[in-house]
C-alpha cells in the first residue's frame, strides 16, 4: 500500500504541566521519534502534519506541517481540533503526554525559601482513549514506553493499551539499563521485534504500515 498522498497526523515530544506561573511538570522526551516518522513518511509521499512539543526542532523543511504546542491542554486542544475538521488517514500517537498534574495549580510564583513543599498530583485524562471516539475510522498508532522493563511486562503493558484505546498498532519500547533503546511493534495478531535503535524502529513502523490496506478501512 502506497502512503503517496495519505494524510497522516503524528505527535511527538514531551508535555508541560503548570506547578504555578513559573515553574512546571515535564519529562525527558525529545521528540526524535516523530521528527524521524515525520521526514521519512513526507520522503515517501505522504502529506504529513506534526504536532510537537516544546524541543527543539531539525530542519524538517515547508512541506511539513507543524503546530507547536508546550503544556497538556495545549496539545489535546490542538489534537482534537485536527482531528475533528480535518481528514486523516492515519495517526502516530508518539507524543509523551504527562501522566499527572498538580490537583492545585497556584495563580502566582510560589515563594522560594520554604522549608518544604507538598504537591498532591492526580491523574490526567488518557487523551489516546478518546482517539476513535472521535474518529473511529482512523489507523491509531499508540506508544507505550516503560524504561527498564524486561519483554513480558513491556508487552503486557503494550496489550492493555491497545485493547483500551482500540489502536491498531502499539509500539512498546524501552531504555535498558546501559541506555540502549530497544522496541516491539505489536497488533492483535502478532509481535514484531525485538528492535534495536530508533531508526530501526522507524523503519520497521513504516513497513509494517505500509502492508496494512487503509483505503478499505
Amino acid at each position: 500500500m502506497s502512503l503517496k498522498h495519505k494524510r497522516i497526523l503524528i505527535t511527538a515530544g514531551p508535555t508541560w504541566v503548570p506547578v504555578d506561573t513559573v515553574r512546571i511538570i515535564s519529562n525527558i522526551a525529545t521528540g526524535q521519534t516523530g521528527i524521524l516518522l515525520a521526514k521519512r513518511l513526507h520522503r515517501l509521499g505522504a502529506k504529513v502534519s506534526l504536532i510537537l512539543g516544546p524541543v527543539e526542532t531539525a530542519n524538517l523543511g515547508k512541506k511539513i506541517k507543524v503546530i507547536r504546542f508546550k503544556f497538556f491542554n495545549e496539545l489535546k486542544k490542538i489534537l482534537f481540533d485536527e482531528l475533528k475538521n480535518k481528514d486523516y488517514d492515519i495517526l502516530i500517537h508518539s507524543a509523551a503526554v504527562s501522566d499527572y498534574r498538580p490537583k492545585i495549580k497556584y495563580l502566582s510564583k510560589i515563594e522560594s525559601g520554604l522549608k518544604s513543599l507538598n504537591l498532591r498530583l492526580m491523574p490526567t485524562e488518557k487523551i489516546i482513549d478518546k482517539i476513535k471516539k472521535i474518529k473511529p475510522s482512523l489507523y491509531l498508532v499508540g506508544f507505550k514506553f516503560e524504561p527498564q522493563k524486561n519483554t513480558s511486562f513491556l508487552l503486557k503493558r503494550a496489550v492493555e493499551l491497545l485493547k483500551r484505546a482500540k489502536a491498531d498498532l502499539v509500539v512498546a519500547n524501552t531504555l535498558d539499563k546501559n541506555g540502549d533503546y530497544r522496541a516491539y511493534v505489536i497488533n492483535q495478531d502478532r509481535v514484531y521485534g525485538p528492535i534495536s535503535g530508533k531508526l530501526n524502529l522507524v523503519e520497521r513502523l513504516i513497513k509494517i504500515i505500509r502492508n496494512v490496506p487503509i483505503n478499505k478501512r
